[in-house]
C-alpha cells in the first residue's frame, strides 16, 4: 500500500469519486480507499484527493503529487520530503 524511499513516501489509493464527502473509509486490497466529494471531471477528483493528503500527512499543496493513474481510480501518489500523519490517518495505514 506505501513504500519509503529517496526522501519520498508512495501510496497507492483506490478513489470513489462524487461521494457526500472527502474522507479516507479504509483499505481495500493493497490501497487506501479515499471518497472524494469531486466529480472525476477536468482533474477536480485529482486535485480533491491531493488537498486531502497534503492536509492529512501535514506538507505542503506542491510535496504531492500524483506519479500514476491520472483517469483512473487506481492511483499512485508521491509525497515528497518529511511528513507526519494524523491519528486517523496512522490508524488506517499502520493498523
Amino acid at each position: 500500500m506505501f513504500r519509503a524511499g529517496d526522501g519520498c513516501l508512495y501510496l497507492r489509493c483506490r478513489v470513489v469519486p462524487r461521494s457526500r464527502e472527502s474522507r479516507f473509509d479504509g483499505v481495500r486490497g493493497d490501497a487506501l480507499l479515499v471518497r472524494l466529494a469531486a466529480p472525476p471531471v477536468d482533474g477536480k477528483a485529482n486535485a480533491a484527493l491531493r488537498h486531502l493528503l497534503a492536509e492529512h500527512f501535514h506538507v505542503p499543496l506542491a510535496q504531492v503529487q500524483l506519479q500514476q493513474g491520472e483517469r483512473s481510480r487506481s492511483k499512485l501518489m508521491r509525497i515528497d520530503g518529511r511528513t507526519s500523519l494524523t491519528p486517523e490517518l496512522a490508524a488506517m495505514l499502520l493498523g
